[in-house]
């Protein structure tokens, strides 16, 4: 998160390095603010209305009283002091807006003393990512590079590329198992929040974004892993090897099924995921089958030539 000045001004002081952990509400900088200033001024002027206008409707009720003053001049007073009242509420909440609580508000009005510095606090738990504060830079609500940048690392985003054609099994809510380099045989607990919807057009991908448990800290933006998404219940179902499965030019599936390792049958087969070298097959062949794997694809192509003859 990017924490912007609400206000504009010139940085007095910053309080946060990067690195540091912070938590929400402690104050990350200070600037001196002009607008804040105009304010506290607009406060005080206001204040001291109240006041002029207090004293005088006292002293035309009194006055009215011996019919000293007409109904005409004592209902102006009351106007004048119930308009400075409402000056001064809406000064209060000018000022307000600017973090200043009640406390100070009243300090600032019995001291008659404006303070222009507008603390800027931390919208959240997190670390300092980035720092571009520095005393003496003027600053303005949203304007770039942000003085301060936060992240919460009590979760982190583990950003994934998978194929396109194994993208329709990731959903939202999914458990993922995630293995950090730096962390051999440790496994951090994330689950799916984000399933990309388009694919990249040059590397046929799909974006999947997960939050990955960090309640150490641990985990550091830029690290590599390798995950493991539970897309479903396990299953057993048989296999072949990536080099027995062979492509047809119309696009289907075979693989060719031998029993006495010298005659084979090509049989047209149904296939599902990859994994580890071996391409699942749905439909086609059962367990315990023996199958031409190195040779596979001279068999084709070794029907192709006989059938052309």
């Amino acid at each position: 998160m990017q924490v912007f000045t609400p206000y504009a001004g010139r940085i007095i002081s910053s309080f946060a390095s990067v690195g540091d952990d912070v938590e929400k509400g402690q104050t990350l900088f200070t600037i001196d603010s002009p607008d804040l200033l105009s304010a506290e001024s607009t406060l005080i002027a206001a204040a001291g209305v109240l006041q002029m206008t207090t004293r005088n409707l006292a002293r035309l009720k009194e006055l009215y009283t011996t019919r000293a003053v007409s109904q005409r001049d004592y209902d102006q007073g009351i106007s004048e002091q119930q308009t400075a009242e409402g000056n001064l509420r809406a000064g209060r909440d000018a000022v307000r807006l600017f973090g200043k609580t009640n406390e100070e508000i009243d300090r600032i009005i019995a001291e008659r003393k404006a303070d222009p510095t507008l603390v800027v606090p931390c919208p959240i738990d997190g670390r300092i990512t980035a720092r571009n504060a520095a005393p003496g830079l003027y600053v303005q609500p949203g304007s770039a590079p942000a003085p301060f940048t936060v992240a919460n690392v009590d979760t982190m985003w583990m950003l994934a590329n998978v194929a396109e054609n194994d993208s329709p099994a990731f959903q939202v809510g999914q458990a993922a198992q995630v293995r950090i380099s730096a962390f051999p045989g440790r496994l951090f607990d994330g689950t799916i929040t984000t399933v990309g919807s388009i694919v990249d057009p040059t590397t046929r991908r799909v974006l999947v974004r997960s939050e990955v448990k960090n309640p150490q800290h641990e985990l550091r933006s830029g690290m590599f892993a390798n995950f493991v998404i539970s897309v479903g219940a396990p299953v057993r179902s048989p296999a072949v090897a990536l080099n027995g499965v062979v492509r047809q030019g119309d696009g289907t599936q075979t693989i060719w099924v031998t029993a006495d390792r010298r005659r084979f049958t090509k049989r047209t087969v149904e296939i599902g995921q990859q994994r580890d070298g071996y391409r699942q097959i749905l439909q086609g062949v059962q367990p315990g089958e023996l199958v031409a794997t190195d040779g596979a694809i001279f068999l084709s192509n070794m029907l192709a030539t006989a059938s052309a003859r």
